[in-house]
C-alpha cells in the first residue's frame, strides 16, 4: 500500500499542482481543506472539484474561523484587496493572513499522526508570490524542526517531512509542470475577490500573478476561457 500524504488543498493553482505532484509520486493523497472565513471561499467549491479529479482518498473539510481575529483583507470585509498595486515582494500585503500557514500545517501535522502518515505537501513558492513570510524555506524547515518536538511521533523517532515541491519555481514553471501532468486548471480558483457570479476578479495580486504565469507558460487559462 502507498504511503498516505496530507496535501493542504485550497482549490487554487498552486495547491492542486501540489496534490498532483504527490500522487505522481506515489503517495495516497488525504486533501485538507479549510473553510476559515476567507472573502473567497467559492475557493473550497474548487478544492471539491480537484479533489474528485485527483482521486484523493480522503477529503477533509474544517471550519476554523479566522473572521474573529481579522487583521488581513482576506478575512476582513473592512480591510480591501489591493488591486492594480505593484508587487512588491519585500513588502507583506493586507491579504497575508496572520499565522495561516503555520495554523494549517499544525492541523495538518495533527490528521498526519493520526493517519500515521510521515508526509505533508503545501503548494507554498517563494519565488512568484506576494511577499508572505510563511512561504519562505526556513519557515518550513523551522516547522519541521517543531514536529519533531511536538508529536508524540517525532518524539519516538519519527519525522515529519513537509514538501514543497513548488517552493522554487516561477509560476509559468509551476503551470507548465500542471499540465504535464494533465490537469485542468479551470477547475481552480485563484482569485482573492472574485465576483457574485464566481468571475476572477481579474485586478488582485493572485489574479495577475497567475495572468502571468500563464502568458509566460505561453498557455491559455481555461478559467479565462470560460468566463469569456
Amino acid at each position: 500500500m502507498a504511503s498516505r500524504a496530507v496535501v493542504l488543498l485550497s482549490g487554487g493553482l498552486d495547491s492542486y499542482t501540489a496534490a498532483a505532484v504527490a500522487k505522481r509520486d506515489g503517495f495516497t493523497v488525504c486533501a485538507l481543506s479549510f473553510n476559515y472565513g476567507q472573502r473567497h471561499v467559492r475557493e473550497l467549491d474548487a478544492s471539491r472539484a480537484v479533489a474528485d479529479a485527483l482521486g484523493v482518498e480522503q477529503h477533509l473539510e474544517l471550519d476554523l474561523d479566522l473572521t474573529k481575529i481579522g487583521g488581513s483583507a482576506l478575512t476582513s470585509s473592512r480591510i480591501e484587496v489591493p488591486k492594480d498595486q505593484p508587487i512588491d515582494p519585500t513588502v507583506i500585503p493586507s491579504t497575508y493572513v496572520p499565522a495561516r500557514n503555520t495554523i494549517f500545517l499544525s492541523v495538518a501535522m495533527g490528521w498526519a499522526e493520526v493517519l500515521g502518515a510521515s508526509d505533508i505537501f503545501i503548494g507554498v513558492n517563494a519565488l512568484d508570490y506576494s511577499g508572505y513570510p510563511d512561504c519562505r524555506p526556513e519557515f518550513i524547515y523551522a516547522f519541521e524542526q517543531l514536529a519533531r518536538l511536538a508529536t508524540k511521533a517525532g518524539v519516538e523517532g519519527g519525522a515529519l517531512t513537509v514538501h514543497t515541491p513548488l517552493i522554487a519555481l516561477s509560476k509559468a514553471e509551476i503551470i507548465r509542470l500542471g499540465l504535464s501532468l494533465g490537469l485542468n486548471y479551470g477547475l481552480t480558483l485563484s482569485c482573492y475577490d472574485p465576483g457574485i457570479d464566481d468571475r476572477p476578479c481579474g485586478h488582485c495580486d493572485s489574479c495577475r500573478l497567475r495572468a502571468a504565469g500563464f502568458a509566460e507558460a505561453s498557455a491559455s487559462d481555461p478559467l479565462i476561457r470560460a468566463a469569456g
